[in-house]
């Protein structure tokens, strides 16, 4: 069973930055779009970036021009660079594949990474 694996989360002060890696653990095909989620405490989870399959990228409003998004097919790994971090951006950040099939589509899930952002 295909599992993704993160890594890259923990304690960094504001103004610092981290890259968060998420990776698939066995062979899967056909992945479209991947991106990464966030949820802060008693929030509700939130899109943070997303990268389809040719490269084309999109941000939430929040984190535009502090955050990349990029993945490597080949390694069917999607990466997330984090600079100039806020508090604001502690959450636990998630990854999400979305693969195509034959009558629709389906959601891989990480199990979540924690950031925190504090002095």
């Amino acid at each position: 069973q295909v599992q993704l694996v993160e890594s890259g989360g923990g304690l960094v002060q504001p103004g610092g930055s981290l890259r968060l890696s998420c990776a698939a653990s066995g062979s899967i095909y056909n992945i479209n779009a991947m991106a990464w989620y966030r949820q802060a405490p008693e929030k509700q989870r939130e899109l943070v970036a997303t990268v389809t399959r040719d490269g084309s990228t999109n941000y939430a409003d929040s984190v535009k021009g502090r955050f990349t998004i990029s993945r490597d097919n080949a390694k069917n790994t999607v990466y997330l660079q984090m600079n100039s971090l806020k508090p604001e951006d502690t959450a636990v950040y998630y990854c999400n594949f979305r693969q195509i099939r034959v009558f629709g589509v389906g959601d891989y899930w990480g199990q979540g990474t924690q950031v925190t952002v504090s002095s």
